[in-house]
């Protein structure tokens, strides 16, 4: 295959970026979409040209570094992450715009990098268990409700990458924040906390400078992993539970 790619170029974030055009010749279908971008940097280091900036990691969907859009999509035409995007996903002779994650909470560092320590900040905030348990219980010692149990491990399947943020038009965290607290709070470890922890990472999400949320629904198409929209709901409902029991000073 043979592709047109229109790449975000950027030296660092105090410098203006722009598009810059590139050809790649003998792309496989089987590639990944980093894979095609290695293909690219190759090329451009042999040519003495600086090489495309990008996050990746362990490239198998896990651990939410790669974060690309793709034609306009958060991680591509496909609901997975850019690493799992395999070339295939494309025609010969295709042009494809590749930029960073647009959000004004992630400033761009070089290129298609950004900066996500936003997150990082949040989970900081509450996205804990402080009580001391000890060493590891038997899996049976506290009983569970099934529906608990996969409600948890349904939120705690999110993996931090960001496409929630990049897909929303207002450039809101509402359903990371939530998938954060939600696999907490359901659960009987995390119930202690579970007022402190959605006002204090509420309050954070917010001093991070993301936008409101408007319910338009593209985040959750955007997930990779499928976190539902209605966990926004639920931890609007632990906000507000956890506001009216707050001590008023």
């Amino acid at each position: 295959m043979r592709l047109n790619l229109r790449v975000w170029r950027q030296k660092n974030a105090g410098t203006e970026g722009a598009m810059a055009t590139y050809e790649v010749d003998g792309v496989s279908p089987d590639m990944s979409f980093l894979e095609m971008l290695d293909t690219l940097n190759e090329d451009l280091i042999v040519r003495g040209e600086d090489p495309v900036a990008f996050d990746h990691d362990c490239r198998e969907g896990i651990c939410g570094a790669c974060s690309l859009v793709i034609n306009g999509d958060a991680h591509g035409p496909e609901r997975t992450t850019t690493c799992q995007l395999h070339m295939r996903s494309f025609r010969d002779g295709d042009t494809i715009d590749v930029e960073p994650w647009r959000a004004a909470a992630f400033p761009v560092v070089k290129d298609l990098v950004v900066d996500r320590s936003a997150f990082d900040r949040v989970i900081q905030a509450g996205g804990y268990i402080t009580a001391p348990t000890g060493s590891a219980p038997e899996a049976h010692a506290t009983p569970v409700p099934k529906a608990d149990a996969d409600s948890a491990f349904e939120h705690a399947e999110c993996i931090g990458c960001g496409a929630c943020v990049a897909a929303c038009p207002n450039g809101s965290a509402m359903l990371f924040t939530s998938a954060k607290i939600n696999h907490l709070n359901v659960l009987p470890q995390g119930s202690p906390e579970r007022e402190t922890r959605v006002l204090d990472m509420v309050a954070q999400m917010d001093a991070e400078g993301f936008g409101g949320c408007t319910l338009t629904g593209e985040c959750a198409t955007a997930c990779p992993k499928g976190i539902p929209l209605p966990s926004i709901a639920a931890m609007n409902r632990e906000w507000l539970r956890a506001q009216r029991k707050a001590p008023r000073g």
